[in-house]
């Protein structure tokens, strides 16, 4: 009879865990799509205020056409969405392309001075902060998720339930991830 309660609480122990992962797998998967929505607002935010900064430098450097049109171009591919590595892709790019926008901008002390453009930067740089937070906390819930779905005895159960790994949200350019060289000139 003893054999019996014991067989019934190692069974018994078994579906409790696996009510338990599977839960776990529930809540890693939700905290992954919550953070992959924040990363979602900051490229809406961050699209919402392309054309208003563009329309602010034309103003000042008409003749950089060729700019502004990658500009719209990117801004409509980043508000397209697609998988991680698509929009991480766009994302990448159009840091580059407002990259070249602020060179541009540079190059026009009065444009720099301007309030609603330095109003329109210090949102930007606002901007790509929360969206730097938003792609630490996307990426942290991948690694939970991703080292749940590995991991044993979890991995049984989560093949059994079709749980899968995420993609991480990594930025596409090798020289991004390059530590910049700090020279001092000996004078």
């Amino acid at each position: 009879m003893s054999i019996g309660y014991i067989i019934l609480a190692l069974i018994a122990a078994a579906i409790v865990y696996v009510i338990y992962a599977y839960n776990n797998f529930v809540t890693l998967k939700n905290l992954v799509a919550e953070g992959w929505s924040g990363i979602d607002v900051q490229l809406r935010r961050r699209a919402d205020l392309v054309p208003n900064l563009v329309e602010t430098v034309k103003g000042y450097a008409s003749h950089e056409d060729k700019i502004f049109r990658d500009l719209a171009e990117l801004r409509a591919k980043s508000i397209q969405g697609g998988s991680v590595a698509e929009t991480s892709a766009a994302a990448q790019a159009m840091s580059a392309a407002l990259g070249r926008l602020f060179a541009i901008a540079e190059a026009y002390p009065e444009l720099k001075a301007d309030a609603n453009f330095r109003d329109l930067q210090d949102k930007l740089a606002m901007i790509e902060d929360e969206l730097q937070l938003s792609r630490r906390y996307y990426n942290g819930a991948v690694r939970n998720l991703n080292t749940a779905v590995e991991s044993f005895p979890g991995n049984v159960i989560a093949n059994f339930f079709k749980f899968t790994k995420a993609e991480f949200f990594e930025l596409g350019d090798e020289a991004a991830r390059q530590v910049p060289k700090v020279e001092f000139n000996k004078a």
